[in-house]
């Protein structure tokens, strides 16, 4: 304890403390590189938020190898300087490759910017998702369908990038797609991994389309790969589910005046009980033929 005592007290008291000071300032190579410190460390977070970061501190480094080098003459000083900044060199470098290889084509980077970036997400776990799909968009002409009722099967997950979609139930219209909206989130969500189906709607390109494809095996292994995407994924389809609620309910409308709100169909009853409820065949049919075991009646399909 005495030779560990001794060791630690001249460490702090072996230098003598500073009784006069300088009265002349440091050379302007010293206050560039402070100037560069300070300004570096502003930086935010991301790809671009670490060059940011790595570029001013490697200038602040240099500057201070160079300021050690002319004006202090200390070899120890230089040396340390320049390691700092051959680090933050190195890691720019890095960073800079990392960007060139989550590059996107224009459409990919028109999607991340308008669905993915709002809510966070990374460029790394973006390129993750587009590879999945195979960094593919595909087109889809006027009038040509992208799934027939009781024929197409429920094999993949797509995403409209343009165009429209009309949603049709035995010959009647249902609602439209719109860009950003998926094309078959209520078939996505009414099935199991395990499970297998088909279409109930028909889906039809009112205009040209053109939209991106995730196949539903591919998609379950990213999801079993990467927890974050899954819970993603998941929020991304519940809400595309509650746009087309809320489009089918601003459809249905009952004697009186009085509107058939889909989501409370047991309040109906209690609000009107003089007035016979008046079923919409097609789209209380089309609503109810998701799986009822992970959602009440009349959430689990909305048309597409």
């Amino acid at each position: 304890m005495g030779e560990n005592a001794s060791f630690w007290e001249s460490l702090i008291y072996a230098h003598p403390t500073c009784t006069t000071w300088k009265q002349e300032a440091e050379g302007s190579i010293y206050h560039l590189a402070s100037i560069f410190f300070v300004v570096g460390f502003m930086g935010g977070s991301g790809f671009f938020g670490l060059l940011y970061v790595f570029s001013l501190l490697g200038l602040g480094f240099l500057c201070s190898s160079v300021w050690a080098w002319l004006d202090v003459c200390a070899a120890d000083i230089f040396s340390w300087n320049f390691v700092l900044f051959a680090i933050c060199f190195v890691q720019f470098i890095y960073v800079t490759y990392q960007v060139r290889s989550v590059a996107f084509d224009r459409e990919f980077q028109e999607l991340y910017s308008a669905l993915f970036q709002p809510l966070g997400i990374s460029l790394t776990v973006y390129r993750k998702i587009v590879l999945c799909c195979d960094a593919e968009v595909i087109t889809l002409e006027k009038e040509h369908c992208y799934a027939m009722q009781g024929k197409t099967p429920i094999d993949k997950l797509s995403l409209l990038v343009s165009g429209r979609i009309r949603v049709t139930v035995d010959g009647e219209f249902l609602h439209y797609i719109f860009p950003l909206q998926f094309l078959d989130s209520p078939e996505w969500d009414s099935l199991r991994p395990t499970e297998e189906g088909i279409f109930q709607v028909t889906l039809t390109a009112e205009t040209d389309c053109r939209y991106v494809a995730w196949r539903r095996k591919k998609l379950y292994l990213l999801f079993a790969k990467h927890r974050f995407i899954s819970r993603l994924f998941s929020i991304l389809i519940g809400s595309d589910i509650a746009e087309k609620l809320y489009a089918l309910n601003d459809r249905v409308h009952v004697g009186q005046g009085f509107r058939y709100d889909i989501r409370l169909p047991n309040f109906y009853h209690v609000a009107l009980p003089e007035t016979p409820p008046v079923q919409p065949s097609h789209h209380s049919h089309h609503l109810q033929r998701g799986s009822p075991r992970r959602k009440p009646a009349g959430i689990t399909n909305c048309g597409s």
